[in-house]
């Protein structure tokens, strides 16, 4: 109680003033029901058409505890029609999925979304967890009232200690004040984990298990099967906490912020022809990268240097949904005249394959109000490729100076 107290008093004061909450440790737990998810549970019970949405990262992505969960609610609801929609891109936070969830989730019009960041905000601040956060779930309840949430905090080696010590990682501890907040149902997934290496019967991490003993995962991070089977045992209890809960209007809880500053706007925006200047090309179905058009609608690629792509908004940041890879260029941002000191490589040392990322333009959260202007400009030196480890001088894989890029991520709006 007095835990709970404080937190609310130093909320209250905090806000008041400066309207940033103060971190406070979390007790772990199972599941916290608070309001539920009755809104889907009337549907299923109808045997209604109901859309999940599972959005999060790799562990989500995983065949795993995400199509086990589907499958749990097909045997609970023979009668109802189970639409799940795969959100998870893996190696992503909430710092993406923000930006994305317009797209990748809410064109959809879920009935009930899981959100998985909590691995993956991992050593991201509380503040940016908030501001990231909350922008999700307004922007879902701001789409439809209705809609129900869920928060899962998946366990890695890294923050098992924390819920063998009966306290949540930070990251799933911050997303927890802003649960409590919005009456948002969560399930952990850590404290039957970590109970059970406690007890000897579970290693986190290791080649192989004794006989007898659940091995977890092989990089400590990414569940093998059996450890999807426990993460699926924690969604059915906390299923059969919320299963009589009544459905509710989350309407009345988008009165209130957690966090001033929030992302609730954060927005995707296409890119147009008139943005670009040089030689380009829309990725058409078999070109190379086409495939990453599933999370961004549409792909442009220039090889040129000297390429550009310039836009206006007013607001307070801009990044760029783009793709980092083996022949990626490296490209010169320039804002407001002022030119970046270094190019920014699309390539890193992971690069022998090609995956989507973030190219952050600029931010200013101070001066919401000014216009703008963003250049982005293919650079005619290739990025230092040596980083990976099994580049070769010649190797025409790791050769040109290609940008691909999806779409304009905004805190703003976009200017003509």
């Amino acid at each position: 109680m007095k835990t709970l107290l404080a937190f609310f008093l130093t909320f209250i004061f905090t806000t008041s003033l400066y309207a940033i909450p103060e971190y406070i440790p979390q007790d772990s737990f199972d599941c916290h029901p608070r309001t539920g998810i009755g809104n889907t549970i009337e549907k299923l019970k109808a045997g209604k058409k109901v859309t999940v949405a599972y959005f999060g990262g790799s562990i989500t992505a995983q065949n795993g505890w995400r199509p086990k969960t589907s499958a749990f609610l097909t045997e609970q609801f023979p009668n109802a029609e189970i639409n799940e929609i795969h959100a998870a891109i893996g190696g992503t936070g909430s710092d993406l999925g923000v930006f994305r969830l317009g797209y990748d989730v809410l064109r959809h019009d879920p009935d009930l979304v899981f959100v998985e960041f909590a691995t993956n905000d991992g050593g991201n601040h509380p503040v940016n967890i908030w501001k990231q956060m909350e922008g999700i779930v307004r922007q879902i309840w701001k789409k439809d009232s209705k809609t129900d949430i869920i928060f899962v905090y998946t366990v890695t080696t890294a923050t098992v200690g924390d819920y063998q010590r009966g306290k949540l990682a930070r990251a799933a501890g911050a997303m927890e004040m802003l649960a409590d907040f919005y009456g948002i149902p969560t399930i952990n997934f850590g404290k039957r984990v970590a109970e059970m290496v406690d007890e000897g019967k579970l290693i986190m991490k290791a080649d192989s298990a004794p006989e007898g003993k659940i091995l977890f995962a092989k990089d400590g991070v990414h569940p093998l099967d059996a450890g999807h089977e426990l993460y699926l045992a924690d969604i059915k209890a906390g299923y059969a906490k919320m299963k009589d809960l009544p459905s509710v209007d989350h309407a009345g809880l988008l009165e209130k912020v957690f966090i001033a500053g929030n992302y609730e706007n954060a927005k995707m925006i296409s890119i147009t022809p008139d943005m670009l200047q040089g030689e380009w090309t829309l990725l058409k179905e078999g070109e190379k990268n086409f495939h990453f058009t599933n999370r961004t609608g549409e792909m442009w690629c220039s090889g040129n240097p000297g390429s550009k792509l310039t836009f206006k908004f007013r607001g307070t940041m801009a990044k760029l949904y783009d793709v980092l890879g083996p022949d990626a260029a490296q490209v010169w941002i320039t804002v407001d005249g002022k030119k970046n000191q270094k190019p920014s490589a699309r390539f890193d040392s992971y690069c022998s394959w090609y995956r989507l990322a973030t190219l952050w333009c600029f931010s200013n959260e101070k001066d919401p109000e000014t216009t703008h202007t963003v250049t982005v400009e293919i650079d005619s030196t290739q990025p230092d490729r040596t980083a990976v480890k099994e580049f070769k001088p010649g190797d025409p894989k790791y050769d040109g100076t290609n940008w691909w890029v999806g779409k304009i991520m905004l805190l703003g709006d976009l200017v003509d």
